[in-house]
């Protein structure tokens, strides 16, 4: 193609001249957005900027007067840019380039809130149409153009922002709901808006009892079936469910009825669609300049070249815009490992070693342990949350001791043992003790989050009801030994959508939860101990304040695996205490003899066979009262109980 006959083309003829096109915008007076200094220029190229939102993208602003819009991206390679979209008739008004910088930038008289843009970069091989990289919000898929969106809601969080750090804190009992918001419930068929979620999710965590909700990733994705984790616009919430404002919405509603919200954020790959980050200006700019680097793997993405001081600032400035203009209390940060290791999922000759020889990915590294000092140093009361599925050492441990600086680590090998210890047959269990202990071992390793989350029930996998052995009843006592086991153990909760009332189905990401199954006694009985496990882990202080401290567990049992049968003691350090006692075997077990730490009356708080769970309503022969040391139960098949007591 001819690119000057082009009438897209930025040199064609077509593009307006100063009253009509793009004027710099380093000069002129600007209001209610300023123009980047070189201060910003100079921070954005040594990869510390966490404020490129700030002037990046488009924003609505006058200048002389004239209101209009102005926009700054960042193509280093390109020839020329221009701006092309509703305003004028998709033909394109040139940008202007900042010397030494890679940024053109310019601003265009009557462009407004709402309409639709892309960049038209024109490289040596012809000309690019793109969606902005800092785009604050974009066209509802399978649209590909940005559009213009100016923030003026007003927010009614500041209560809640003033004690969110107390609420996530390591000694707070923190218990999340993982979602993913487009299947969770629908009407008429279409998936709820982030304002018509709000109140209902509200409502649902106060069922619950939960006290923070973590969205699976909610960055603009081309395609759905990604679940949010193949993003392309990172500083925009996706259209699929509302507008930037309307998302603002359903956060400020958590707020204000004292829920947090966690964001899963994916700094670790980025989706290759053409009019997205890749080969933005004609080059690999996002990516690693090999194509073999580039490519990840497992998910056909690329990865983002952490080496590069500007993806840093990118990045940086994604979370930071997340955590200023969206108000999110947490970070969940996706995929650590394949961003730690150079050779993850790679095999001999397809990665390089790093410069001691090594298979640490040194920028990878680098770029966490800055993430996280930004985030503590300038949003204080926020939290991050690490998916590291190896033994990666001090992920939880501070920068300053050589740790990735994360307030917490999902703890993925206890999900994986506690679920093929319970994926056995009780008759076998006795043979396989150890996957059920030895959690013990590394427990106060890391600051752990436990997590049944989206990856345990989808792929052919089943739900967390069907993973488990024997018949009906049978699997939903199996599950609510597996959901206790979570909230008595040391560590912070996170449970996925559909776990709370043990849906049958496994989750897709079409439709909506079974959520007419809660007609059936035995999924609204999970989700009725869902509840009181929650309330109890909230109000008793032995079962989260030393979450993260091993002077706050004792083994009572550990070695019965005959029986298979476990026990343990939790306390806070101020004298109050509790006692966890589980039987994985459908056997009752009479007068089972349990070492406690004081003599004389106890109360039974919780035992999942209780008929209001969907239990057998196995009870206690009489009021529970040790003598020497020693408390004699009655443990019901297939259960657990919290032991608590009495004053």
């Amino acid at each position: 193609m001819n690119s000057s006959s082009d009438p897209r083309h930025p040199t064609a003829p077509r593009t307006r001249l100063i009253t009509g096109t793009a004027v710099d915008v380093g000069f002129g007076d600007s209001s209610g957005w300023r123009p980047p200094s070189d201060d910003d220029l100079s921070r954005f190229s040594a990869g510390g900027h966490l404020g490129l939102h700030q002037f990046m993208g488009a924003h609505r602003t006058a200048i002389d007067g004239v209101d209009g819009v102005a926009f700054a991206v960042w193509a280093p390679a390109a020839l020329s840019v221009a701006v092309a979209g509703d305003f004028n008739d998709w033909y394109g008004d040139t940008l202007h380039r900042w010397t030494g910088s890679g940024v053109w930038s310019g601003f265009i008289p009557g462009a407004e809130v709402g309409q639709s843009y892309h960049y038209l970069i024109e490289t040596a091989d012809g000309v690019l149409e793109k969606g902005d990289p800092f785009a604050a919000w974009w066209q509802v898929p399978p649209g590909t153009a940005s559009r213009i969106w100016a923030d003026e809601y007003q927010w009614g969080d500041e209560a809640w922002l003033k004690t969110r750090g107390d609420r996530i804190a390591h000694d707070a009992p923190v218990a999340i709901y993982e979602m993913h918001l487009g299947s969770w419930m629908t009407h008429d068929g279409h998936p709820l808006g982030y304002r018509a979620l709000a109140g209902r999710l509200v409502e649902h965590l106060g069922r619950l009892e939960f006290t923070h909700v973590e969205f699976l990733p909610v960055t603009e994705h081309p395609f759905g079936g990604s679940w949010g984790y193949q993003a392309l616009g990172f500083f925009a919430p996706t259209s699929r469910w509302g507008t930037p404002e309307d998302f603002k919405y359903l956060v400020d509603t958590l707020h204000q009825a004292g829920y947090g919200v966690i964001l899963d954020w994916v700094p670790s790959h980025f989706a290759v669609d053409s009019h997205g980050l890749a080969r933005f200006d004609g080059t690999p700019l996002y990516e690693p300049d090999d194509p073999m680097l580039a490519a990840h793997p497992d998910w056909g993405t690329f990865v983002f070249d952490l080496a590069r001081s500007e993806i840093r600032s990118f990045l940086m400035s994604s979370a930071a815009c997340w955590l200023e203009k969206f108000h999110i209390d947490g970070i969940r940060v996706d995929a650590v490992a394949s961003m730690l290791y150079l050779d993850y999922s790679r095999d001999p000759g397809e990665w390089v070693p790093n410069q001691y020889g090594g298979n640490e990915n040194l920028a990878a590294i680098g770029f966490l342990r800055s993430f996280n000092d930004a985030v503590h140093q300038h949003f204080p009361g926020v939290a991050t949350f690490a998916e590291e599925s190896t033994a990666w050492p001090m992920v939880s441990g501070p920068t300053y001791v050589g740790g990735l600086g994360f307030d917490y680590k999902w703890d993925m090998g206890w999900m994986h043992d506690t679920l093929s210890y319970l994926d056995r047959d009780p008759i076998h269990r006795a043979h396989h003790h150890g996957e059920i202990t030895f959690r013990a071992i590394y427990a106060f390793s890391e600051n752990y989050t436990l997590p049944l989350s989206h990856d345990e029930v989808v792929h052919g996998k089943g739900s967390l009801l069907t993973k488990m052995p024997g018949d009906r009843w049978q699997q939903f006592a199996n599950l609510r030994l597996l959901l206790a086991d979570q909230f008595f153990q040391p560590g912070k909760k996170l449970l996925f959508m559909g776990g709370e009332f043990g849906q049958a189905g496994e989750w897709a990401d079409v439709g909506h939860l079974e959520w007419n199954s809660l007609t059936d006694e035995a999924h609204s009985g999970i989700m009725r101990l869902v509840r009181d496990l929650a309330r109890h882990y909230r109000d008793l202080p032995a079962l989260h304040v030393r979450d993260h401290d091993p002077s706050g567990f004792e083994w009572l049992i550990a070695d019965d695996a005959d029986r298979s049968v476990l026990a343990w003691q939790r306390t806070d350090g101020a004298g109050n205490h509790v006692v966890a006692v589980f039987n994985f075997t459908p056997v009752v077990l009479e007068g089972y003899e349990l070492p406690v730490p004081h003599d004389g009356p106890w109360h039974e708080s919780v035992t999942t066979d209780h008929g209001d769970y969907g239990g057998s309503g196995v009870m206690q022969s009489g009021p529970l009262e040790a003598t020497d040391g020693v408390l004699k139960l009655t443990l019901p098949p297939l259960a657990a109980l919290l032991l608590t007591p009495r004053p």
